[in-house]
């Protein structure tokens, strides 16, 4: 077997184990055991557990990324693409956290572990953002003072949405349905809060006060 199979090899049945027992009551043991390697072996590859975690972390967001790169160019309007990466984004992180079962309450209890993890993948997930409102901007769709730091923004209120998604409290928010939940989100994102009156007046008075 290559090198580079034994190390996927580890981190899929460390995933497994992980998500059957739980990262805190798997050891290095348990992992070299079940991938049928000696511990010599696995600490060639990893100098420790959570190396091997942070690996798993890794794989999963690799697959996301991919799964948001296909949403990013799929033929859609601007509008519908930005809310079609969103959910997809969302759906991506419900079924990983699901999909690795104890993981789950990994994923709540040590979300700031997960972050640290998740900075490089947060970059490149950053510039698609950027591109959909590029694509936007060029077609006079959408307007901005920086994309690249509104991707950001947006970035970061998708990922504050993560764990309520997950949890269901945003997919089914007691008798809201969830397609009145996706309207006002949507909402949000192209329309802001102020009435488009009163939208119409702050962009005048903003205009005034530059002038003076």
């Amino acid at each position: 077997m290559s090198v580079a199979k034994t190390r996927e090899l580890m981190i899929d049945v460390a995933r497994q184990l992980f998500a059957k027992i739980g990262v805190e009551k798997t050891t290095m043991n348990d992992i070299a055991d079940a991938a049928n390697k000696g511990r010599r072996t696995l600490y060639t590859y990893f100098k420790s557990k959570n190396d091997i975690y942070v690996a798993v972390v890794h794989k999963e967001l690799d697959e996301l990324h991919s799964s948001l790169e296909a949403a990013s160019q799929v033929t859609m309007t601007p509008t519908k693409k930005l809310m079609h990466f969103i959910y997809t984004h969302l759906e991506a992180i419900k079924e990983i956290v699901i999909r690795n079962g104890t993981l789950r309450a990994d994923f709540f209890r040590d979300i700031w572990k997960v972050e640290n993890a998740r900075k490089e993948f947060d970059l490149r997930e950053e510039h698609l953002i950027c591109n959909i409102l590029e694509e936007g901007i060029e077609a006079r769709v959408f307007a901005m003072p920086d994309a690249q730091i509104t991707a950001k923004i947006l970035l970061h209120s998708i990922k504050g949405l993560e764990v309520p998604y997950i949890s269901g409290h945003l997919r089914h928010a007691g008798t809201i349905a969830f397609e009145r939940i996706s309207e006002n989100v949507e909402h949000l994102i192209f329309h802001g809060i102020c009435r488009a009156d009163m939208a119409d007046a702050v962009a005048i008075a903003k205009g005034e006060q530059k002038e003076q």
